[in-house]
Formats: structure tokens, C-alpha cells, sequence
């Protein structure tokens, strides 16, 4: 199985198409938000992860989803690392077919600043998505 796209966004729907087929709309895409009071301050954005397996791909996998900072070691890389949050989740796919993971992490922020998404199926290459926390509007 592969991530073919990551992205933080407001809301997403599925469609049916003639074929059959399906579209996958999302829209607010986003990769910074302003905070919705001053820190520190806890958000919870919404993660969209959309999947494809291989003809020839396992039906079963796991996808791994690790919030770190920006200037932070993974967890992959260093096992004493904590991570800000983490997301474990099943996936089963049949090969040739796509899916898609939502994935809302409780984020505490003590300062404005950017966290990264390390998104990777069973013990695949990282996908990383960065998320910026800005001061808040007005």
C-alpha cells in the first residue's frame, strides 16, 4: 500500500460517477490556521490520508500517524522520542482499489509554531505534512 496524498483540510464528501466511480471532494485545504484563542491552546485539525494498493499489494496493512515538531528526530528514527500525538489504524484494501484515513489529533500548543504529520504504512517511508499554528485573528 502507498500515500498517494496527505492534507489537513475542513471537510470532505464522496460522490458516485458513472463507471462506477467515485470522486473524493475535499475543500479548506489548509497547511497553517490561525489559533482560535492565545496559547497555549489545544486544536484538533482534520488529516485526510488517501491510500492506494498495488495490483499485486497485501489487503491488510496499518497506516502510523506521529505529530512531532518541525525541528524534532521521528520516533522511527529515535524510539526514545514522545510524540505530541499518535494514530494507529487498521487498513484493508483490496489490490487495485484506493481508501482514505481521517485522523484528528488532539494538538497542545504552547507556542505558535509548525508540527509535522510523519504519515507511513506499516514500516514504509515517511509522508510528512507540516501544520503551522498562527497567533490568533483580531
Amino acid at each position: 500500500m502507498e500515500i498517494i496524498a496527505a492534507v489537513f483540510m475542513d471537510d470532505i464528501e464522496l460522490r458516485s460517477v458513472p463507471g462506477p466511480s467515485t470522486r473524493i471532494d475535499l475543500s479548506g485545504i489548509q497547511f497553517s490556521a490561525p489559533a482560535p484563542a492565545p496559547v497555549p491552546v489545544t486544536v484538533a485539525p482534520h488529516l485526510v490520508v488517501l491510500v492506494w494498493n498495488p495490483p499485486d499489494g497485501r489487503e491488510m496493512g496499518a497506516l502510523e500517524v506521529v505529530f512531532t515538531p518541525v525541528d524534532g528526530p521521528s520516533p522511527a528514527d529515535d524510539p526514545s522520542v514522545t510524540p505530541l500525538a499518535r494514530n494507529v489504524q487498521a487498513l484493508q484494501i483490496e489490490p487495485g482499489k484506493f481508501n482514505y484515513r481521517l485522523v484528528r489529533p488532539e494538538l497542545a500548543f504552547d507556542s505558535y509554531g509548525t508540527v509535522l504529520a510523519r504519515c507511513r504504512i506499516d514500516d514504509g517511508p515517511e509522508r510528512l505534512v507540516p501544520y503551522t499554528l498562527l497567533p490568533p485573528v483580531g
